[in-house]
């Protein structure tokens, strides 16, 4: 069985994650069986590092997407949210099977990525479809705040406490991580992971998200992830870039920026290094 790098690699950091890809083929014989599925190679791309994800075609000749996640706190509840947005702007749902957290999803032809498009094309439809997206799920629903991913996140900082480049930025980050969710106007559900890599071109609908990592919160977090994957733009135009962004989501320039400068100053990170281009956007949007 093929096994992208990436997700391998992920799944060697810890022993559930192990335990799920050694299962992985038993897994994926079962579902053949069940959805009388024919699958093809999975798909082995940067934005691949957390599911084992292939085309697959149905007895009918339908044509497919299998995706079955490693655990992964981020997105454990993928499927519910892809549920409740109901292909409005997501990929729609075929079948799941909760009991591995298999997925059979809508395929997006062509497919292409929005990556594709120049930056500054990719902000008009990351924007859009953000608005879209952020609805509040009527109660009772099963996801979780999103003070649960800033807490998790923030333990995992405070664990390297002594490899920290500028504690005085850290701290600060993590203060706004307690503090900006207390004082949302609103909460949604959100993406959290939305970026250009995670838009496919689609013929149902121009555009389509795919890999979303749902939690309730702050409408202004959710524009964080496309400005991350903008990197070059935000180090070296960080409050034009985060204007721009705001304006077109239509939320609050500051509070954005905000945002923006939280995660660069105190989200985890395998290695922390002074010269680190998110400790220098941190500086640069510094409140």
């Amino acid at each position: 069985m093929n096994v992208p790098a990436r997700l391998a690699a992920n799944c060697r950091k810890t022993p559930a994650r192990a335990a799920w890809l050694e299962q992985l083929p038993d897994t994926l014989r079962s579902l053949e069986r069940q959805w009388s599925l024919t699958l093809g190679p999975p798909f082995d791309t940067d934005e691949v590092s957390c599911a084992w994800v292939a085309p697959v075609r149905l007895v009918d000749g339908t044509a497919a997407v299998l995706k079955l996640g490693m655990p992964h706190m981020e997105a454990e509840h993928e499927l519910e949210g892809l549920r409740f947005w109901n292909g409005d702007p997501t990929v729609r749902v075929l079948l799941a099977d909760e009991s591995t957290g298999a997925m059979l999803l809508e395929r997006c032809h062509p497919g292409t990525p929005l990556r594709a498009l120049p930056e500054p094309e990719q902000d008009v439809v990351i924007s859009g479809l953000l608005r879209r997206l952020w609805r509040p799920p009527s109660a009772p629903h099963p996801f979780r705040r999103l003070s649960a991913l800033l807490e998790s996140w923030s333990e995992e900082t405070l664990a390297d406490v002594d490899q920290w480049p500028d504690a005085g930025l850290v701290r600060e980050g993590l203060r706004l991580f307690r503090e900006l969710p207390r004082t949302a106007q609103m909460e949604v559900l959100l993406a959290t992971d939305l970026h250009a890599g995670n838009v496919l071109r689609s013929e149902r609908q121009t555009w389509l998200v795919i890999d979303p990592k749902p939690f309730v919160g702050d409408p202004a977090y959710d524009a964080t992830q496309h400005l991350f994957n903008c990197d070059a733009r935000l180090s070296t135009d960080p409050d034009g870039v985060i204007r721009r962004v705001a304006d077109l989501v239509e939320i609050d320039h500051e509070r954005l920026r905000l945002w923006t400068f939280a995660r660069a100053a105190a989200e985890p990170r395998d290695e922390w290094r002074n010269d680190d281009l998110s400790m220098k956007i941190a500086r640069a949007i510094a409140p």
